[in-house]
């Protein structure tokens, strides 16, 4: 997916068409989390779709819920919800951030290399 460390660094251009796929994806991910907390905290808690949205968000981020459930199967899947939560975020996060973080080691190696180059 991402060139190999002797291999030189990506121009700016392509770099960016690839920042620009990531957070498409990145924001498929988010948008599909927050659908799926939405819906079942629509579903199961009875909440109103914004109240429903805020839920969903709260959790997604780590922040915690706002409104309390009542039933069982609220309370079951505000659970597996927030379980489920704490991997999408890492993976929306991680996808978001690979191409720049990637983009930095492989400068660095570059750079480090050019170094061991000069000096051996």
């Amino acid at each position: 997916m991402f060139e190999h460390h002797r291999k030189p660094l990506l121009s700016r251009r392509a770099f960016l068409r690839r920042q620009v796929r990531h957070t498409a994806f990145s924001l498929i991910i988010l948008g599909f989390s927050i659908g799926i907390g939405m819906i079942g905290y629509h579903y199961f808690g009875r909440l109103c779709w914004v109240d429903a949205f805020l839920n969903a968000s709260m959790i997604l981020t780590g922040m915690g819920p706002v409104d309390h459930m009542d039933s069982s199967r609220g309370k079951i899947f505000a659970a597996l919800y927030a379980l489920f939560s704490g991997i999408a975020f890492l993976t929306f996060a991680a996808v978001l951030f690979s191409p720049i973080y990637h983009r930095f080691l492989h400068k660095f190696h570059l750079a480090f290399e050019e170094d061991e180059n000069k000096t051996g």
